[in-house]
């Protein structure tokens, strides 16, 4: 998973198998959907389980992903 399996944690029987923050059964997309409408501060406070290093880990990986679809 690129890197990331370090942070994300894909396994049916947590979740159903949506990509979820390791340790957590807070899904990654969720942090998008905060970063729509809030920042990455409430998404935190609202989601204690999920450490910084996290979050900021795949929204740089996201990005990363992003960029390169655009130069491709």
């Amino acid at each position: 998973m690129s890197g990331l399996d370090k942070y994300i944690t894909v396994d049916k029987e947590i979740a159903a198998g949506v990509p979820v923050f390791k340790g957590t059964r807070v899904a990654v997309k969720t942090l998008f959907d905060y970063l729509e409408d809030s920042s990455l501060e409430e998404f935190l406070e609202g989601f204690p389980t999920v450490s910084r290093q996290q979050a900021e880990a795949v929204i740089e990986q996201a990005a990363a992903m992003f960029l390169s679809e655009i130069a491709a």
